[in-house]
């Protein structure tokens, strides 16, 4: 499937796409899955975008362990991955496809950490009040797994998730240079590593008392 500025790939992202986001500072990363535990749930589809708006799904196979391509961008040291809640989609993509994303910009850290005056982190809220953009979340909770069949509504739902999420960045990136926070939200951000292997080693709440 192809559509002006969004294609599809499957198992791995093709060589002259990587080549093009191989050349950006940034991109937006995001992943669907069969559900929110990586030991259980598998991984269905990885979506990209960079700051031009090219936007590429990949298609995981059931029981795939590696994507070469999407292993070199994710974890090229000179590109920013920009997710939103960064410890599932990081913890995600280590555990089934080996890949160690880094470095990483979480835009849910980043709000939480300077949108104080509201208790609403969710990428839609998020993306409502810095883009005034409404995003269409009703394909959230479906079925990924029939990679091969996903629906219009899926593959929209799937694109709209990185679409905006570079603009978002940098907008909050203001919003925490404002609030003299910049340098407490990249120490969260580099720390992401190590919370990912205690979630995956299903460690709990070992900074508590």
């Amino acid at each position: 499937m192809e559509l002006q500025d969004f294609q599809v790939c499957d198992r791995d992202l093709r060589d002259a796409s990587l080549s093009q986001y191989l050349q950006a500072d940034a991109i937006a990363v995001d992943t669907e899955t069969m559900g929110l535990i990586p030991q259980r749930d598998r991984l269905c589809l990885v979506q990209l975008c960079n700051s031009q708006g090219q936007v590429t799904a990949i298609r995981v196979a059931k029981g795939q362990t590696e994507a070469p391509n999407l292993k070199k961008l994710l974890e090229a040291a000179n590109i920013v991955k920009v997710f939103h809640f960064a410890r599932f989609d990081v913890a995600t993509l280590r555990y089934h496809l080996g890949i160690h994303v880094n470095p990483v910009f979480c835009t849910k850290i980043a709000s939480k950490l300077v949108r104080t005056y509201t208790p609403r982190h969710g990428l839609k809220d998020v993306v409502q009040e810095l883009e005034q953009v409404e995003l269409d979340k009703s394909s959230q909770s479906s079925d990924w797994g029939n990679a091969d069949r996903l629906t219009e509504a899926q593959l929209s739902y799937a694109a709209n998730d990185v679409r905006y999420l570079l603009k978002v960045q940098q907008k909050l990136i203001a919003m925490l240079k404002r609030e003299e926070r910049l340098q407490i939200a990249q120490e969260c951000f580099q720390f992401l590593p190590t919370i990912v292997s205690l979630d995956l080693l299903q460690f709990k709440d070992i900074f508590e008392h």
